[in-house]
C-alpha cells in the first residue's frame, strides 16, 4: 500500500451474537475488501482493518450493504486512526433515539388521539412537513389534557433505547460531555437529565395552566435550526468545534445538527437520515458507538 492510500476499517455489528449466516458473510466480505486484519471486538461485533481508500468505494457497494441489511448486520466504515477521545461531546436527539417512544404520540394516546398525532409525527420525521408546523398542530390537539398524563407517560411507557446506559457510561469514561437536544418536551428531558446524569438538555416547554395543557408551547420552538444552534452554543461554551462532536438522531429535524458534526450517527432512522449520516445503526444498540473506536 503506497503512502497516498489512507486506511479505513469496516465495523460490522449485530444486535445479538453473530449467527452462522452472519459469520459466513463476514468471511466473504473480509476477503472481498482484502482486509489486512480482522479484530473481534465482541461476540456481536468485528472490525475488518487495513482497508485501502480505493477498496472502500469499490468493494463495499450497495449490493453488499443490502445483503448485510437482510442479514440484520450494520456495516460502517471509519478512518482507522479515529479514536473516541478525539471527540469531546455527544449530542443526542431524545424521541426514538435515546428513548424508544415518541413522547407526544403517547401523550396523545391519553386523549384517544394517538393515530392522528402519530401520522403527523411520521410525516415530520420523513421531512414531508416542516417540524415547527407539525409540532404546533400536534400540541394543539392536546388542549385540555390533565398535566398528570405527562408523568403517566414517563412512568408507564418511556423506555431507554437498547444500549443507552452502556453508551453513556462509555463516553463519560472517555471524557466526553453529553447534550440531549429534543423537539420533545422539557418534562421528559429534565427527568432524563437527572436519571442519566446528562450535562445539558434543551427542549420545548408545554404551557400548563390550572394543571391542564393549553395546547401551546412557551418560548422558542426547538426545531431543526434550533437543534443545530444548540449544538453550536454548547460547543462554543466548551471551547471546541462542532467537528469534535458526535451527533445522533433519527428524523429529518436532526439533519442540520448532524451535518455540522465530526461524526453523525443515524439510529433506527428514517431513510432520508440514514443516507446522509456518516454511520447508521439499524440493528445494534446505542452502545455500538463504543465498538466503532
Amino acid at each position: 500500500m503506497n503512502a497516498t492510500e489512507f486506511q479505513h476499517k469496516l465495523v460490522i455489528q449485530a444486535q445479538q451474537d453473530f449467527n452462522a449466516a452472519q459469520i459466513g458473510f463476514i468471511e466473504e466480505i473480509s476477503s472481498a475488501i482484502n482486509a489486512k486484519h480482522k479484530h473481534a471486538i465482541a461476540p456481536n461485533a468485528v472490525s475488518l482493518e487495513g482497508i485501502a481508500d480505493k477498496q472502500v468505494g469499490t468493494q463495499v457497494n450497495h449490493e453488499l450493504k443490502a445483503r448485510a441489511f437482510a442479514l440484520q448486520l450494520d456495516l460502517n466504515i471509519l478512518a482507522s486512526e479515529r479514536k473516541l477521545s478525539d471527540f469531546k461531546l455527544v449530542a443526542m436527539d431524545m424521541d426514538s433515539t435515546l428513548i424508544t417512544i415518541e413522547c407526544i404520540d403517547e401523550i396523545a394516546d391519553m386523549q384517544g388521539l394517538k393515530p392522528q398525532v402519530a401520522e403527523i409525527t411520521e410525516a415530520a420525521m420523513r421531512g414531508e412537513i416542516e417540524f415547527q408546523e407539525s409540532l404546533i398542530l400536534r400540541v394543539a390537539l392536546l388542549k385540555g389534557l390533565d398535566a398528570s398524563a405527562l408523568q403517566r407517560v414517563y412512568d408507564q411507557r418511556l423506555q431507554l433505547s437498547l444500549g443507552a446506559e452502556k453508551m453513556l457510561q462509555g463516553v463519560r469514561d472517555a471524557g466526553l460531555k453529553t447534550l440531549l437536544v429534543s423537539g420533545g418536551f422539557t418534562f421528559f428531558t429534565n427527568h432524563l437529565k437527572s436519571r442519566l446524569k446528562l450535562d445539558t438538555t434543551h427542549a420545548n416547554t408545554l404551557e400548563i395552566i390550572d394543571d391542564k395543557l393549553t395546547g401551546r408551547i412557551t418560548g422558542t420552538i426547538v426545531d431543526a435550526q434550533e437543534k443545530q444552534a444548540t449544538v453550536e452554543r454548547v460547543c462554543q461554551a466548551m471551547g471546541i468545534t462542532a467537528q469534535q462532536a458526535i451527533v445522533m438522531g433519527d428524523g429529518a429535524n436532526d439533519l442540520k445538527m448532524m451535518s455540522i458534526a465530526g461524526l453523525s450517527l443515524a439510529f433506527r432512522a428514517k431513510p432520508v437520515v440514514r443516507t446522509q449520516a456518516n454511520v447508521a445503526f439499524n440493528f445494534v444498540g446505542l452502545d455500538g458507538l463504543l465498538n466503532l473506536f
